[in-house]
């Protein structure tokens, strides 16, 4: 496997023990770039998604799928793990699929009428039995929806979550110590506690379930769609433009609700995050559209910037919404993304625009090369200046994303003297600087 199971944990603790560094100021009107301000090890597992029996690759996109770079696969993709117990020959089945994608698995066992025993039982078969290494797992998906999908016949409240989920985590545990609980799976979380998601009798099910259970969690986890399209109406592109800042925000209230409840800082995931979760598709700014792959580059990186340990898109596969990477041998445009950011690099340094509806996101490779992706959100091209603090540079490998490239290597461009970027309307550019 490209990345060892066991790697994960190492480095979740670089990652929680790290933070921003103190940062030059951004100049007016361009893009900054300091490679000597260094902001930490970037988790590689920010560039996953969601899979499961549901789900299935068609066989001609294999290889594309193996490809593209994604580091970390949810098994076995939301609710289902609340209707019915997972089997031992799928889990072989899904770390094999991992093995070829070269991603960690992460594992959600059954909450909704789930049972300790049988949660310990997969965990006895997958680790002890099998020695697959799984680090992360998980127990149910979005509880705090369980009555308003009619999931449970009665009013499921963060009583039931704190009653159930306990004795399945200290099962899991018993018998393997050395696995990471995430949780809770919340849907719809968002920035302050006016607005995270409440229970019947107003209790909030996130500094519930934490003063509960935090003492067993090492990973905080929600799912997040920001965009919900009613009926005869739908999402803009202009309202995905508007969202993308929105991110930042969130993950610092969590964060700190987090320390408040727990007193600990532990690292967050976004285990499920598309635009919309709705149906829709076929649409200028629906999850299968062009614009959606732009808003997703540049969301990754205002969650790289926020230290996330975790992201999993929704979802690899879907033929019947629009949310998919793949539908069928048909590839999305978001699916493009991953490839971009493949070839990104692994140590976070400071970057900032001056630009409006430009972002700017920077990072030293392994080889030593500076990598820059550029974020251009406007729907026109943009003429913007980079300036790079240091080293001087007189080309640059590109990579583009864009309505007319699909994460196309552009190959070796000269860099211009006066450092002035052409951006492409809608774009996602990368800029691999080598010395």
């Amino acid at each position: 496997m490209k990345r060892p199971f066991i790697l994960a944990f190492a480095i979740i603790i670089l990652l929680t023990a790290c933070g921003p560094a103190a940062t030059p100021t951004p100049v007016p009107e361009a893009l900054f770039v300091d490679p000597g301000t260094d902001l930490g090890p970037i988790s590689p597992y920010l560039f996953g998604t969601n899979y499961g029996p549901m789900h299935a690759v068609v066989v001609d996109k294999m290889p594309l799928v193996e490809s593209a770079g994604f580091t970390a696969l949810r098994f076995p993709a939301g609710a289902w793990t609340d209707v019915m117990d997972i089997q031992p020959f799928q889990i072989d089945a899904f770390i094999a699929f991992c093995k070829q994608v070269g991603a960690i698995p992460t594992i959600s066992v059954r909450l909704l009428n789930g049972s300790p025993k049988v949660a310990a039982e997969l965990v006895r078969y997958t680790n002890i039995e099998k020695k697959y290494g799984v680090v992360y797992w998980s127990i149910g998906n979005e509880p705090n929806l369980y009555t308003e999908l009619h999931q449970a016949d009665y009013d499921y409240t963060t009583e039931d979550l704190n009653k159930d989920w306990r004795p399945i985590a200290e099962a899991m545990k018993a018998v393997d110590p050395s696995i990471r609980l995430m949780g809770p799976e919340l849907a719809g979380w968002e920035k302050d506690l006016a607005s995270t998601p409440k229970d019947s009798a107003g209790r909030d099910w996130m500094a519930e379930f934490l003063k509960a259970n935090g003492d067993l969690v090492s990973v905080v986890t929600v799912h997040r769609y920001p965009m919900y399209a009613p009926a005869g109406q739908a999402i803009t592109v202009q309202d995905l433009r508007e969202n993308t800042r929105d991110w930042t925000t969130q993950v610092d209230y969590l964060r700190t609700l987090t320390k408040q409840v727990t007193g600990r800082d532990i690292p967050i995931a976004y285990t499920e995050i598309n635009s919309d979760p709705s149906r829709v598709s076929d649409q200028i700014a629906s999850p299968d559209s062009f614009y959606n792959a732009v808003w997703y580059a540049d969301v990754l990186g205002q969650l790289m910037n926020s230290h996330v340990f975790m992201v999993n898109q929704w979802v690899l596969s879907q033929r019947d919404t629009g949310l998919g990477l793949l539908h069928g041998d048909d590839v999305r445009p978001t699916f493009y993304v991953f490839p971009m950011y493949k070839n990104f690099g692994s140590k976070q340094v400071y970057a900032a625009s001056g630009v409006a509806d430009v972002d700017v996101f920077a990072a030293k490779r392994k080889d030593g090369a500076l990598t820059v992706m550029v974020i251009n959100l406007s729907d026109g091209e943009q003429r913007v200046p980079l300036r790079i603090k240091g080293p001087a540079f007189s080309q640059a490998d590109v990579w583009l994303l864009d309505v007319d490239h699909d994460a196309e290597n552009l190959g070796l461009q000269p860099f211009p003297a006066d450092g002035t970027l052409i951006l492409p309307a809608q774009s996602a550019t990368l800029f691999v600087f080598k010395k």
